[in-house]
């Protein structure tokens, strides 16, 4: 008698097809084989049941609403590939457990929580290491360009070109490749990095720019890691609806400051907007708005602006 498939090979199944197509699905993936392993682990066989998706919808560590509907919509694809080979696979309605997407307000920083965030590095052991300048120079890029960590910690020295002031960030979300212009403040700082690293890694090259003491690629949790505890020693406040400041939330204030630069300036924020867009890596304009925060700044000059028309 053959055996039926484990929901895991049927969930790898679907993810191989969908990747050939090109969609990365990296936390999408994840979150598949995670439903797949709690299905397996219940035992079950045959087609994919309605009770099955909502009892893991619900299952720990989830604690909100969101986070059940969220999974439903990672589902609801999954489900809909299968139901072409196996006609007993449920339909799950979209909205079941409610709107799976719901803008949190970010933490968006002020240049004095910046400035102090900076100075915190040189605390990180070993002070005469590589650590506290690697983390400073870090932090510092992404403050001023917005990337995602993902995308700084990926950089190779190749892709660093300080003689142009240009970051060339390759195969990243939506498996798209940009160049990233640099402020001069920005290429002085990494330059004065290169220089700190080489000094104290000597030896051959190493195949990231930000690297660890021991020279390899630094972790994206152990990054994330060293900022909350730089974040506990600092004391902040959240302002938002996130229990505390984020790393993404850098990316978010880069926007911000972009648009209100552009107020500033008199600048078109249409045009701006569509600019940015490009800068950080966004595949519609739309998701740049996302990424905006009613700021009391921000609020304030475009009322003044709205009055004088």
């Amino acid at each position: 008698m053959k055996t039926a498939p484990s929901v895991v090979s049927l969930v790898e199944d679907y993810l191989a097809v969908r990747r050939r197509m090109g969609y990365a699905l990296d936390i999408a993936g994840k979150q598949l084989l995670a439903f797949a392993r709690f299905a397996d682990r219940m035992g079950h066989q045959g087609p994919i049941t309605f009770d099955l998706a909502v009892q893991w919808a619900q299952s720990p560590p989830c604690r909100a609403r969101l986070t059940s509907a969220r999974r439903i919509e990672v589902l609801r694809p999954f489900l809909k590939y299968r139901s072409h080979f196996d006609a007993g696979t449920a339909t799950l309605p979209g909205g079941y457990f409610g709107r799976s997407h719901r803008r949190l307000v970010p933490h968006i920083y002020t240049t004095e929580e910046i400035a102090a965030l900076l100075q915190a590095t040189g605390d990180l052991l070993p002070k005469d290491g590589l650590r506290p300048v690697t983390y400073r120079a870090l932090f510092g890029l992404l403050v001023s360009t917005g990337l995602r960590i993902s995308e700084a910690l990926n950089l190779h020295p190749k892709d660093v070109d300080l003689a142009r002031g240009m970051l060339t960030v390759r195969q990243t979300k939506f498996r798209k490749s940009r160049l990233v212009p640099l402020h001069p403040t920005t290429v002085a700082a990494l330059r004065q990095y290169v220089e700190t690293r080489n000094l104290k890694r000597g030896g051959p090259p190493t195949a990231a720019f930000f690297v660890s003491d021991c020279g390899d690629f630094l972790n994206n949790r152990t990054v994330h890691n060293t900022f909350e505890k730089l974040r506990a020693n600092l004391r902040w406040v959240a302002r938002g609806s996130y229990t505390a400041p984020r790393i993404h939330d850098m990316r978010h204030t880069y926007i911000c400051r972009r648009l209100l630069h552009a107020y500033q300036e008199n600048e078109d924020p249409n045009a701006v907007i569509d600019a940015i867009a490009t800068y950080v890596g966004h595949a519609k304009v739309t998701d740049t708005y996302w990424y905006l925060s009613a700021t009391p700044e921000l609020m304030a000059i475009a009322a003044q602006r709205f009055r004088l028309r």
